[in-house]
């Protein structure tokens, strides 16, 4: 079945409103859209959760655990946040719950947890020398599930040296990158992010598209953000 992976160049970068509109977007053309984020965390701070807004933006009756097997109250990276909660993120229960979460599905929309190489399991506060295994990382995951991957990116500066790094992690490990969004665009660009738009998809040889800032309670308002031409994972 077909699917994108929405990664980002870090936390706060529009990820999960990127991974919305894509939704959205392929809903309103009568596509069946499932939605997945392997660990969210924060769930302690007010407002709406990640997962919520994904399960709105598919029009999908999924639930909280089928969106989002790990979920944890504070706002640390997943492999903290597990072990503060006494827990350890397990690989094959993401793949497996990844795969639960397509089924039945055109496409599936996942979410990753702040940037390619946040780890997801792993022994938080031990080196890396002292784990039996090697922490699993998104960008793992990622590479297991075989989607191709879309950047969200802020348009200001900095994120030519953020979004470039997140391209070159990305392909190092053999993923496809089938476009950067930066997000939210201002609705009178200025130099900066014109040149910016220009410097990342001349240097990073890809697609970049834009989101202007967006009401996330009225998706009848969003633009759309297709994700056609992305190729189907096994």
């Amino acid at each position: 079945m077909a699917g994108v992976f929405v990664t980002g160049t870090g936390t706060e970068v529009g990820k999960t409103v990127v991974a919305a509109v894509l939704a959205h977007t392929a809903a309103a053309q009568g596509l069946r859209v499932a939605a997945f984020k392997p660990a969210v965390t924060g769930l302690d701070e007010e407002g709406e959760t990640d997962h919520a807004l994904l399960r709105r933006a598919c029009g999908s009756g999924q639930s909280d655990e089928e969106i989002a097997p790990y979920r944890f109250g504070p706002p640390a990276s997943p492999h903290l946040a597990a072990s503060i909660a006494g827990e350890e993120i397990a690989p094959e229960r993401l793949r497996a719950a990844a795969a639960a979460a397509a089924s039945g599905a055109d496409l599936l929309v996942c979410e990753g947890v702040g940037g390619l190489l946040v780890p997801l399991a792993g022994r938080a506060g031990r080196s890396i020398r002292d784990q039996v295994d090697p922490p699993y990382l998104v960008r793992d995951l990622a590479v297991d599930l075989g989607y191709p991957l879309v950047v969200a990116a802020g348009p200001g500066l900095g994120t030519i040296n953020h979004t470039l790094l997140t391209i070159a992690a990305a392909r190092a490990a053999g993923l496809e990158v089938a476009a950067v969004v930066l997000t939210p665009w201002p609705e009178e660009p200025g130099e900066i992010e014109r040149s910016n738009r220009e410097t990342i998809a001349s240097l990073g040889a890809v697609a970049v598209q834009t989101l202007p800032l967006l009401d996330l309670s009225a998706p009848a308002t969003w633009p759309q953000l297709s994700s056609t031409g992305l190729k189907p994972s096994i």
